[in-house]
């Protein structure tokens, strides 16, 4: 592919993702995949230089953009280089007419940055959740032990017990460690969070947002498979790739239990009261992970963050049904925003009288809201909000 014909590429591709963010559809990286799929002429430098493009012009504009065209003339006018190849060259964009509008740029929509302003960031930490990620992994205690651990590069020893950070991109997952389970990519936050957690090796312990299940593999690894473990989630597809995912690392989960929406408590009834502690790893906006899935800020809008709050208000309702007394629900979002975390847990009180937070102790994090907040700029971490409540 010629420049000009990676620029073109690209607007083809923001021409998909731009609707489907607005519809709530495919993520990027999956309509990305699936254009290169169909286009098995272009090389690994083409396709590696499309994304970069893609990816460079979704950073740029935090309002949605109308058309793909119009974010590509919004890289244009902070690249001069990219300009240059709106020029009507054969498989290209063709060229800018006069007075053709590029899309604006800025962190995010403006009523997404007022609320992340009104949740204490500037804009520094604002532009710091659109940075590149770097590759964070948890060496699985179950099997390894990360001063012992011989690895393709060494990596850089992170605050958690077990991790390690590799540049963005590094085949991780092509490693011998990775495939045998010693290693597990986990963002530095979401291992902190798991260590800070008031658990102790007998407890009854329910992951109820459990998705994949990263975070139930690192409960098993940090108790040493000396708890009981139930894993539970609405997703069959998500939850369908623990089971493989655990004999791989070694971790015992006692029960993996499929939710319906709306009934939980069908499944659940056997833990009803019982259980040592919850973590409700809530499905959220995903404002802390903007890193990673830029265009999330372009799906995001306020009827959808509404949904959300009153999602992350029912989980913890099943969660406040599953403990026993005197036990305790950690509440997790990938958020910065405080409506995903500080507010949701003042609504808690409203509902449930008694209950109290208690401190978790991280080597990371900013005390907010009764909680603690990571984030990119302070932590160099992704976006998280947890908090503790201990059941009267």
């Amino acid at each position: 592919m010629t420049p000009a014909a990676r620029v073109e590429a690209a607007i083809e591709l923001l021409d998909q993702i731009i609707p489907s963010a607005r519809s709530k559809g495919a993520p990027a990286d999956r309509i990305i995949a699936e254009y290169f799929s169909a286009r098995r002429y272009a090389g690994s430098k083409d396709r590696r230089a499309v994304r970069d493009l893609v990816y460079q012009a979704i950073r740029l504009c935090g309002p949605v953009p109308a058309s793909g065209r119009a974010a590509m003339l919004a890289v244009a006018g902070v690249d001069e280089n990219v300009a240059a190849l709106f020029d009507g060259s054969p498989h290209g964009p063709a060229p800018r007419i006069e007075g053709e509008e590029a899309a604006n740029t800025g962190l995010a929509p403006k009523w997404l940055a007022a609320a992340l302003r009104a949740s204490g960031l500037g804009g520094r930490e604002i532009a710091a959740l659109l940075g590149r990620a770097p590759l964070d992994v948890r060496v699985n205690a179950l099997k390894a032990d990360r001063d012992g651990l011989e690895l393709p590069e060494a990596g850089e020893r992170l605050a958690s017990a077990q991790g390690l950070r590799f540049a963005s991109g590094t085949p991780v997952e092509q490693w011998p460690a990775y495939l045998e389970g010693l290693i597990e990519v986990q963002d530095l936050g979401s291992q902190l969070i798991v260590e800070a957690l008031p658990i102790a090796p007998g407890d009854t312990i329910i992951d109820l947002c459990a998705g994949g299940g990263g975070k139930t593999l690192a409960l098993a690894a940090r108790l040493g498979n000396a708890a009981s473990l139930v894993a539970a989630d609405t997703d069959k597809r998500r939850l369908g790739n623990l089971a493989p995912r655990a004999a791989r690392a070694g971790a015992a989960v006692d029960h993996t239990v499929l939710l319906d929406p709306g009934r939980e408590m069908r499944s659940l009834h056997p833990w009803a009261n019982k259980a040592d502690h919850v973590l409700v790893d809530a499905p959220c906006s995903g404002s802390g992970t903007w890193r990673r899935s830029p265009e999330g800020r372009w799906r995001l809008d306020p009827a959808e963050l509404a949904r959300l709050n009153a999602l992350q208000d029912h989980v913890l309702d099943l969660a406040a049904k599953l403990v026993r007394p005197g036990g305790s629900i950690a509440f997790v979002t990938c958020s910065v925003l405080d409506a995903e975390g500080p507010d949701r847990l003042a609504a808690f009180w409203t509902r449930h009288p008694g209950w109290s937070t208690e401190p978790l102790t991280m080597p990371l994090g900013t005390p907010r809201g009764g909680g603690i907040r990571m984030d990119p700029l302070h932590h160099g971490t992704d976006g998280f909000f947890v908090a503790c409540l201990r059941s009267p």
